[in-house]
């Protein structure tokens, strides 16, 4: 695809253009030429969620021509504090319809394509190839190496965003004039390492923050204006309102962008990250919800150890069971019965496996993990429990 600067449209603005983009044209950085530069755009944006809700409100607010959206999820009520492309009246319906919708209203001269689908090796160069630029607005790390890769295959930049609790990051990595993901993080981290923001939580204000200088970095790529993020990564942290910056460069040991790269094709990148791009399968012993309902009822040597933090115990808890979180679950180990027939239970199901593991090691012998945590004790045992 040729450079967006070299195809931009000779025809003049409408006079609705004109009107609606008033205030880009009296900047002497963007003008009518740049403002044809972004109506001649063509943008994926990896993921509809929260980094992708504020890139694309403002992207196409901007009047960047054609917006490519790829996300195979729906919209679920626990999105909406932080994923503003969607709102109530659309829980249910694919994220790709609804974000349709929100930015057509938003602005009906742009060109919205859909992709109902999660990017995948399969398809990532066939959709990207197609686009100028790639924002990766996705939460888990084999979607970041897959965007990665196909950038640097394909030679577009991949604007990068990453939250998490009430810190941020974001970057451009473009292989061409600067490094690349991999040369940042050469190595995936350690599965179940990093927790989701379904397990950690994230500040709803967060990706919109991140996600809009985002979309600040794709404009100034498209108009070719400004000091890009290219080799530089910048570091949020909500809490303290502070901004830091590292210097990134280009690794030549790469084995993607480097000089003898030995990456030349897309691979399996669940595999790749010891995990998958959605929550990683447990192993272990479990028992299900309607299994420990019935095991309550006989069993008086039954325990049930809450591994979650106090502020998720507060918002609901199985009665009888006793609060240990995770983190200071080592500690706590002495003060149990390794007698005592123990089930963990947490949030869906992965920190309590990963506590099984704990209490195996520490020699308990009789350890089970509740299968679906308590959100699936909400949704078939006790309806009287939030959901969150």
């Amino acid at each position: 695809m040729t450079n967006v600067q070299d195809a931009i449209s000779t025809d003049a603005l409408s006079r609705w253009e004109i009107r609606r983009y008033s205030r880009h044209l009296i900047l002497p950085e963007v003008g009518p030429e740049g403002q044809r530069a972004l109506k001649a755009a063509r943008v994926a944006l990896v993921g509809a969620g929260g980094l992708g809700s504020p890139a694309a409100l403002y992207l196409a607010a901007a009047g960047v021509g054609t917006l490519g959206i790829i996300d195979g999820d729906e919209v679920d009520e626990t999105n909406l504090q932080r994923q503003i492309l969607h709102g109530t009246s659309t829980v249910g319906q694919a994220k790709i319809d609804s974000a349709r919708d929100r930015l057509a209203d938003l602005n009906p001269h742009v060109t919205i394509e859909t992709f109902n689908t999660r990017l995948t090796a399969a398809n990532a160069l066939e959709i990207l190839a197609d686009f100028d630029v790639v924002l990766d607005g996705s939460d888990n790390f084999p979607t970041r190496y897959l965007v990665n890769d196909a950038c640097v295959l394909l030679g577009r930049p991949d604007v990068y965003g990453s939250i998490f609790r009430f810190e941020g990051q974001a970057s451009v990595f473009h292989a061409a004039r600067g490094p690349c993901y991999r040369c940042l993080f050469a190595e995936p981290p350690s599965p179940g390492l990093v927790p989701s923001c379904a397990e950690a939580g994230v500040v709803g204000v967060l990706p919109g923050i991140v996600g809009s200088i985002q979309a600040l970095e794709t404009i100034k790529l498209l108009l070719g204006i400004g000091d890009s993020l290219i080799g530089r990564l910048v570091l949020f942290d909500a809490l303290g309102l502070t901004f830091r910056e590292m210097t990134l460069t280009k690794d030549p040991a790469c084995p993607v962008c480097g000089t003898d790269p030995t990456v030349r094709e897309l691979m399996d990148y669940e595999a790749f990250c010891g995990t998958s791009a959605e929550p990683p399968p447990p192993t272990g012993p479990e028992i299900q919800v309607t299994e420990l309902a019935t095991e309550r009822q006989g069993n008086p040597n039954l325990l049930i150890v809450d591994v979650r933090e106090p502020q998720e115990w507060e918002i609901g808890h199985i009665e009888g069971a006793i609060l240990a979180p995770l983190g200071s679950l080592p500690a706590t180990i002495r003060d149990l019965d390794p007698a005592r027939d123990i089930v963990t239970v947490c949030h869906r199901g992965i920190r309590s496996m990963h506590a099984l593991r704990l209490l195996e090691k520490a020699g308990f012998p009789r350890v089970r993990s509740l299968a679906g945590g308590m959100d699936a004790w909400s949704r078939q045992i006790d309806p009287s429990i939030p959901r969150y």
